[in-house]
């Protein structure tokens, strides 16, 4: 790429220096080389303008900075853009270049990384060259990589993209968290189709309201698809209307699907210990489905998945049979193992109230004995949640353990409090590793251990530091010292 391609991406630049040729694009100025163009974006801790200097004195070749900036003092071009993320993400679009044929995307509160790893075995079932991107990393053919954003940065997406498509990947799918959408991260994907599953109440560290929580996410639709293009929205969540009228002010093909759904309607569901009988209805054609999976929101997440890869040309028979093949993402109501008295332990991802709602209502209904469930809240983040969850813990489970999470650099005690004050009755352990013993050596037969808020995460940050720590592993290790 040289740098006057960038012309019509920046509200305006020098029309010098057309003609040098671009080694790459950052917003980080330790990683810029010679040939680089530098993205000084301005967050809510720093500014990128004070990094220039740096960069340039490391290669920087150009400079995309925002409208305002002052470029009296510096020595290479400056190209000013009215957003400059935008302008970063839709220069490293073009950039790298390629990227699968058909991309997807989902938002939502919950369930985003489960509907991505389904959409992308659906196309594998029919034979597609498939890949997944999100908050457990990329999953594509003879690659998994864990990761730790659910959107990768412009710069990050569009090379992975690219090494996606060189290596034969055709199909696409990925998460569109509130955050990536609001600092364009998706910006520069070309999207076939997009999806939402529910919203509830997270990240109000970041969003001042709810409101603007979901408004961010339906940039999705009124902003990165293009006009006619299928929205596939669950249509049994609170916020279903609001997310459908977006989505068709924006002039796309609305797609409902669940109980109410039109697209996919859900006539029928037995819940089962480890998976769900279910009759759904596609063109007036019932389709009897056995889904591997517990929970109603798993059924939930197949469904827009499944609607997913029917807009993206799979047929629905072809896509309601891959339902009855669908492995859980990691972390997502993994069934660890169970107890001698055969009380299964689970490991949910669940950290944000709805996530926790669901994942106890899911094992109500196979649970003759007792619910019980481990969690705790994270540090430096939405506040307001630990309440809620608490109140939700003791009202769907029989026997609440509050400790740790990653408390990061909050007091682990401050935050086990607040939880606490609507939680009347709940144990506190604030060691993880022992809360999680002591919850196993309670089981007794027909009862459920959820232990929830980590899922496949495989690291416990507290203070600076990070810790190795895997519920997962804890929990096998518990389960095997019980049974000797």
């Amino acid at each position: 790429m040289k740098l006057g391609d960038l012309a019509d991406i920046v509200s305006s630049g020098p029309a010098l220096h057309g003609e040098a040729i671009v080694a790459g694009i950052t917003s980080d100025s330790r990683a810029v080389q010679p040939g680089f163009v530098f993205a000084a974006l301005r967050g809510s801790k720093t500014d990128g303008m004070s990094f220039v200097a740096n960069a340039v004195s490391r290669g920087a070749i150009a400079v995309i900075a925002p409208a305002d900036a002052d470029a009296s003092t510096l020595t290479v071009p400056m190209f000013r853009a009215a957003e400059p993320r935008r302008a970063l993400a839709l220069a490293a679009a073009r950039f790298y270049g390629r990227q699968p044929e058909t991309m997807v995307a989902v938002t939502g509160t919950s369930g985003k990384t489960s509907v991505a790893a389904f959409v992308r075995q659906i196309w594998t079932h029919a034979g597609k060259p498939a890949a997944s991107i999100g908050t457990t990393g990329v999953v594509a053919p003879g690659r998994a990589e864990y990761g730790s954003l659910t959107t990768p940065d412009p710069v990050e997406l569009h090379r992975l993209l690219a090494e996606l498509a060189a290596a034969g990947v055709t199909h696409a799918a990925m998460e569109a968290s509130s955050h990536g959408l609001d600092q364009h991260r998706l910006d520069g994907v070309h999207l076939a189709a997009a999806a939402f599953t529910n919203l509830g109440r997270d990240h109000m560290d970041y969003h001042p309201t709810v409101e603007s929580y979901h408004s961010a996410k339906m940039r999705l639709f009124t902003e990165l698809m293009p006009r006619g293009g299928p929205a596939i929205i669950f249509a049994d969540d609170p916020w279903s209307e609001a997310t459908i009228a977006a989505a068709r002010g924006a002039g796309l093909d609305v797609r409902t699907v669940g109980r109410k759904g039109g697209f996919l309607c859900l006539k029928r569901v037995e819940h089962e210990r480890r998976r769900q009988r279910a009759e759904i209805e596609v063109d007036g054609v019932i389709h009897e489905i056995v889904l591997p999976l517990a929970g109603d929101f798993q059924i939930a997440n197949a469904m827009v998945a499944a609607g997913l890869a029917m807009s993206t040309g799979i047929i629905s028979a072809t896509a309601m049979e891959a339902l009855e093949h669908l492995q859980g993402a990691p972390g997502r109501l993994d069934l660890v193992g169970s107890t001698e008295a055969g009380a299964p332990v689970y490991v949910d991802y669940a950290h944000k109230p709805e996530a926790l709602e669901h994942v106890l209502a899911a094992v109500r209904p196979f649970t003759t004995g007792r619910v019980v469930v481990v969690f705790g809240c994270g540090g430096d983040r939405d506040k307001g949640k630990r309440p809620i969850m608490g109140e939700i813990a003791t009202r769907l489970a029989d026997i609440v353990i509050i400790t740790d999470d990653n408390p990061r650099s909050e007091l682990p005690a401050a935050i086990r409090e607040q939880i606490l004050v609507a939680a009347p009755g709940a144990i506190e352990i604030g060691d993880r590793r022992r809360a999680i013993r002591e919850a196993i050596a309670m089981l007794g037969a027909g009862d459920t251990l959820v232990i929830a808020g980590k899922g496949h995460e495989v690291g416990q940050t507290v203070g600076l530091d990070t810790h190795h720590f895997s519920d997962h592993e804890e929990a096998r290790a518990a389960l095997a010292e019980s049974s000797r």
